[in-house]
């Protein structure tokens, strides 16, 4: 099968929890889409060739349009393709904020858990970019300190995790009743990192029984209908196509953004990456795109999050 212009390719590799949250919400949607295998470690540069220098994963490419951030990507999902919704429920807002708590804090102490307890067998590579992009400069400690603390850690996670567990435990099938949403594969993301990539992980989690049936039911939505594609393809579809972006800067933006004004974008966290530059072709309360030119690609246009990206004019 051939991919088209209008497809989705998603670049990702399989061991990715956060990939692995966007490949749930391709389920609950059954979507086809087209997966393009990348390095779990950099250099990565036929991903960074689309981007523009964002390295994390997964991005979302459909066309001449590239999306950065699993936020993002959801977002950009459900609007392409509302049926069936992420938000099977009447407060998408409400659920947009329990995300940042799944995605912030609970994410990070299970990435703390995950690379701690594993500090001391980390290939050094790894250890040296996990750490760098999750735990800021001073990488190194932060590794050291949460491998001393993994039962402080363990216990900051079994706290909220109880609690999702009793709220399941009243027979729902998902978190916000008979529907899988969004939320389920921004939860079921943590779940599936822990379990899998913590030694202790099974045993840990084997207490939260009403989770553990529930995440089954996750895993049997699937992932769609996923076909591969090179890297090669993927650029070349960029490059055979044009940019569905709409024009437009909130005036009301508190950093004063206009038309064309020539930007930076990077994760608020300093993870030690190369900002991404272009010119402002779209700008509001929830989402920042840029265009940029390669010489191998013509024009493309990446999306940002606004919600945890620095945006600097240049």
């Amino acid at each position: 099968m051939v991919a088209q212009i209008k497809d989705i390719i998603f670049h990702n590799y399989s061991q990715s929890p956060v990939a692995e949250k966007v490949r749930v919400g391709f389920g609950i949607k059954q979507l086809k889409w087209y997966s393009v295998e990348i390095p779990r470690l950099p250099p990565k540069p036929m991903l960074t060739k689309l981007t523009g220098g964002y390295r994390r994963t997964p991005v979302m490419q459909i066309g001449a349009d590239i999306y950065c951030d699993s936020l993002c990507i959801l977002s950009e999902l459900e609007k392409r393709f509302p049926s069936p919704s992420f938000h099977p429920t009447s407060d998408p807002e409400l659920m947009w904020c329990l995300s940042r708590w799944t995605d912030g804090a609970l994410f990070d102490l299970g990435v703390k858990i995950v690379l701690g307890s594993a500090a001391d067998e980390l290939p050094a590579d790894f250890a040296k970019d996990r750490g760098r992009l999750y735990m800021g400069v001073d990488w190194a400690n932060g590794l050291k300190e949460a491998n001393a603390t993994i039962s402080h850690l363990a216990s900051q996670l079994r706290g909220p995790l109880h609690k999702i567990n009793h709220k399941l435990s009243d027979g729902r099938p998902f978190v916000l009743g008979h529907e899988p949403a969004a939320i389920d594969a921004q939860l079921y993301h943590l779940i599936w990192f822990v379990r899998g990539r913590w030694s202790n992980g099974p045993n840990f989690m084997s207490e939260f029984i009403f989770i553990e049936e529930w995440a089954k039911r996750i895993s049997q939505l699937g992932h769609g209908d996923m076909h591969t594609l090179s890297a090669e393809e993927a650029i070349q579809i960029a490059k055979n196509s044009q940019s569905t972006c709409a024009s437009f800067v909130d005036p009301k933006d508190p950093q004063g953004f206009k038309q064309g004004m020539r930007i930076q974008v990077s994760p608020d966290v300093d993870g030690g990456e190369q900002p991404v530059e272009g010119m402002i072709q779209y700008a509001d309360h929830d989402t920042i795109s840029l265009t940029r030119s390669d010489p191998d690609l013509g024009e493309v246009c990446v999306h940002f999050p606004r919600f945890g990206y620095r945006v600097e004019t240049l």
